[in-house]
């Protein structure tokens, strides 16, 4: 299960990798964000995909299940949420000021 979890999370930075080099601004924050989820299925995994029971003293035996990488993943999802939000509005107020989502045109020089 690991290793199709791994061809996902490589898929998904391939993904995230094609869309930042873009040159329309809206394709950059969602690379950013598929990027963001690519980094949480990482984490997720390289803490261990197991089945296990709540790690409580009155449980009984057995395998627990680590619950650092959900807790890390969680934060990771509020500020990546919080990111592309905050990206979304610098990048609509950008459209609206100059009109335009292309970053080379934004740029402001001509072909080099």
């Amino acid at each position: 299960m690991e290793s199709l979890i791994m061809i996902l999370i490589g898929v998904l930075v391939t993904v995230g990798t094609y869309l930042i080099l873009s040159r329309n601004l809206i394709r950059v924050i969602l690379g950013t964000a598929v990027l963001s989820h690519a980094v949480h299925l990482l984490i997720l995994t390289m803490g261990g995909l197991k089945k296990g029971v709540v790690p409580l003293l009155s449980q009984s035996e057995g395998p627990f299940t680590d619950a650092l990488p959900q807790a890390l993943i969680l934060t990771a999802i509020v500020i990546s949420f919080a990111t592309t939000a905050f990206l979304l509005v610098l990048a609509y107020r950008t459209y609206k000021t100059n009109g335009s989502d292309d970053l080379q045109e934004l740029r402001g020089m001509s072909d080099e």
